[in-house]
Formats: C-alpha cells, structure tokens, sequence
C-alpha cells in the first residue's frame, strides 16, 4: 500500500514538475519576440562562438543588434560577454571588442567580459562589473529565447534589465524553437535550484 502512495505522490510531483517546465517554456517563448529596448546604462553582448578571432554567423548578428542600438543612443557603453571556448588565443568578450572598434566603437565606449564559459559565470561577472561602475540598467542582446534567463539572472542581482534579442534566423522550424525555448526552460529551472549551468 506504501509503495502505491509513494508512486502516486512520484507521479504527481513529476506531472507538477512538467507542468512547470511547459509553462515557464511558453513564458520563454512569449519574451523571446518581444524588444523592450529603452535608454539604459549599458547594453550586454551575451557571448557566442567565434573562429580563429572571427565572429560566428550567431555572435555577429547579435553583435550588429548591439551597434544598432548603440548607434540609437540606447546606451553609452557596450558590454561584450565570453571566454575562450576552447580558443587558446581568443575570447568571444575580446572578438566582440574587435568587431565593434572596426565598425567605429570608441575603445572607451567598450566593456568587455572574456572569463565566463557559462550563461551563469557571464551574467555574475556582468552584475560585477556593472557594480564597479555604478551601472544600474541594461539592455541585453542575444538569441531570442535566451533572454528570459539571462533577465532572471541580471534581475536577481537588483539590475534594471530589458531584452532585446537579435533579429531571429527564419529558417529554423518551429519544433527547432519548441525544443530551445523546453531546453532553457529547464535551464532556467536547474538555475533557480542552485544548479549552476
């Protein structure tokens, strides 16, 4: 009879669980089309691959957002986000400085981050740097469906933060997005239980 109960109550904490994920999914997915850009202290690069100090096609249009809005006056300064990746020489934070001096950035305009090698260690170093600097608001660009977690994680530091994600790849189908915004969702989940991802 106990081992009945303690499989039902199994059941219903997983069902609850998946219930959760789902609906933290539809949040994700609800964030991920929407660009709340406004004037704020700094706008943050969320890092992306790059190759041989060349940007990947990903961290490139982020890359581009980012100096659109800049040249919008949204934010004075722009904050570029990564560490190496597996490069021994380059990192995402210092090939994202490089590509926006070549496209008229002032070096003093650029803040760069290049020790994280997670979402988790780039948002704490983010939050850090923006401390140091008196910086209290930001616009973060990356991938639509990885802005709601890199919000969370910017807001629990006491930092106003708006999303603005890159314009979105077209070609993707809509299972492709379905199992992104499912996946951060349970990134997100494993990060609000201390899981650090």
């Amino acid at each position: 009879m106990r081992t009945a109960a303690w499989a039902g109550a199994g059941l219903l904490l997983t069902i609850a669980a998946g219930a959760g994920t789902l609906r933290i999914a539809r949040e994700i997915q609800r964030q991920s089309t929407v660009d709340e850009a406004r004037p704020a202290d700094v706008i943050v690069v969320l890092g992306a691959a790059e190759y041989a100090g060349r940007p990947s096609p990903v961290l490139q249009a982020r890359l581009n957002h980012a100096l659109w809005l800049y040249l919008q006056k949204m934010a004075p300064r722009i904050l570029t986000t990564g560490g190496a990746g597996g490069d021994p020489i380059h990192t995402e934070g210092e090939v994202g400085r490089a590509y926006l001096s070549r496209r008229g950035v002032p070096s003093e305009a650029i803040i760069v981050e290049n020790e994280g090698s997670s979402t988790v260690e780039s948002t704490t170093a983010v939050a850090e740097i923006m401390d140091r600097m008196n910086l209290k608001s930001c616009i973060v660009v990356s991938d639509g469906y990885h802005i709601f977690r890199v919000k969370r994680m910017l807001e629990t530091k006491g930092l106003y933060v708006y999303g603005s994600p890159r314009p979105s790849d077209q070609a993707m189908d809509d299972w492709a997005h379905r199992w992104l915004y499912l996946r951060q969702a349970v990134a997100y989940a494993l990060w609000s239980a201390g899981v650090k991802i």
